[in-house]
């Protein structure tokens, strides 16, 4: 398990992470989300090395993580760091020999890894000539061609359009499932909500929520409802306790104040008519960050 505790940064009078504390278990996938500038790239950069930081430790399974763990790692940067003139299968054999595979193993792995990716008809293809889209794919295969079981990735998903979204997804879930700890940036709130086993919400270089999807979603649950029925939920605009965020005829979304006015409001339901539905509403991934970063 890689684990953050009490990571700061400063440039100069400027604290860019202030306490920064959060965990990546094998076999799970976790979103690291925040807006511009809250400081997902500094802190991925300080877990690989390549910032140094003013305070605080990065352990893997409990001890200082080293030099050595570090090269097993596999990281995407946000930023292109292929070589463009380089062939794609080329390019990713090359980064497989380098990490002690032989010629034969490394053309096999990455040739597996780029067809698993839709990379198929684009081995002799060089970088420069591939889309954006494809590109990313290349460096994601970069990333993934050695097998690491702690995997970095900033901004995996940029560029990509909806199909290739839903391949790299497939890819990533297939190794969390081998045991690999993910750890995956994403402004796509909507991709992180569905792939992420845990999340991590960071604004102003502090993290404001951390832990699994279900309990996140527990902790900032509201009390909200949603109620479909026969007869028309108009009535619930003048019912006390109540505040109607969605209305459409006979559904309606609101929010109450205790759970005694929930059952109240059931009740006159049923008195109104036969009632088809009435749960409670987790929030979004999108509501969470909405609420935590304010």
């Amino acid at each position: 398990m890689l684990q953050l505790r009490g990571i700061t940064k400063r440039y100069g009078e400027r604290l860019v992470l202030d306490d920064v504390s959060f965990e990546v278990r094998p076999g799970r996938l976790t979103g690291f989300v925040g807006g511009n500038g809250a400081g997902k790239t500094t802190t991925m950069r300080i877990v690989l090395g390549l910032l140094s930081d003013n305070g605080g430790q990065t352990t893997l399974d409990g001890a200082p993580l080293t030099a050595e763990d570090r090269r097993s790692f596999g990281y995407m940067p946000e930023e292109r760091g292929l070589y463009p003139k380089m062939k794609v299968l080329e390019h990713i054999v090359y980064l497989a020999r380098l990490h002690g595979f032989t010629k034969e193993t490394a053309t096999s792995k990455a040739s597996d890894l780029l067809e698993q990716l839709g990379l198929q008809e684009r081995f002799g293809d060089t970088v420069e000539s591939l889309s954006l889209g494809n590109q990313q794919r290349a460096q994601i295969a970069a990333a993934l061609v050695h097998d690491p079981q702690i995997l970095i990735l900033d901004e995996p998903f940029s560029g990509l359009d909806p199909l290739a979204v839903e391949t790299v997804v497939g890819v990533l879930q297939e190794r969390a499932s081998a045991g690999a700890a993910v750890l995956f940036s994403s402004h796509q709130l909507d991709v992180v909500e569905r792939l992420c086993d845990d999340l991590v919400i960071i604004a102003d270089g502090t993290v404001r929520a951390a832990g699994s999807r279900e309990e996140l979603r527990a902790a900032y649950s509201s009390n909200r409802y949603r109620l479909t029925g026969e007869a028309d939920t108009g009535w619930l605009r003048h019912e006390p306790g109540v505040r109607v965020v969605e209305f459409d005829g006979g559904s309606a979304q609101f929010d109450v104040d205790d759970a005694a006015t929930a059952q109240r409001v059931l009740r006159g339901a049923l008195d109104r008519g036969a009632v088809s539905s009435f749960v409670p509403q987790q929030p979004s991934l999108a509501q969470i960050f909405t609420e935590v970063i304010q």
